[in-house]
């Protein structure tokens, strides 16, 4: 068996959760995602995909931050990604309920690929599935590494 490459997603709200994974579904994206609610969380995850401390964990094929975490925002958690060289090649892809220009430069000074804005229902949110499915492609410049 040929292991998928995961997506983290970095979102402490379960409905976003839900909807981002039946989003991902049917999009037809069959790559496991790794829920983290918090940035602390997520930053542990990614410590221990760099570290290797165990098969559980590994570097993903794509980063969904929430901006709005507890214990560790979105832009403190992007901009320690930012830090770390083996890091450094992943998409991060900012979600966020607010269309908010201050927070969107913040979000592209620091780093990030890509901010979008939550949608709220799920054919929206397909799109912005597909959006980043694109992006991806469009950065790579190849095949999509996500699993179909």
């Amino acid at each position: 068996m040929v292991n998928q490459a995961i997506i983290l997603l970095a979102e402490d709200d379960a409905d976003d959760v839900l909807l981002m994974k039946r989003a991902l579904d049917r999009a037809g994206l069959a790559n496991p995602v790794h829920v983290v609610s918090d940035g602390v969380e997520a930053v542990e995850y990614l410590k221990g995909a760099i570290e290797a401390k165990s098969s559980g964990y590994e570097i993903p094929l794509l980063i969904c931050l929430d901006l709005k975490m507890p214990l560790m925002n979105g832009f403190e958690v992007l901009s320690w990604i930012r830090e770390q060289p083996n890091l450094r090649g992943v998409p991060v892809v900012i979600l966020s309920n607010l269309d908010n220009r201050p927070d969107i430069n913040r979000a592209t000074h620091l780093g990030a690929n890509s901010y979008l804005v939550k949608p709220h229902a799920t054919e929206q949110l397909m799109e912005l599935v597909n959006r980043v499915e694109k992006y991806w492609l469009e950065a790579n410049q190849g095949p999509s590494a996500f699993a179909t």
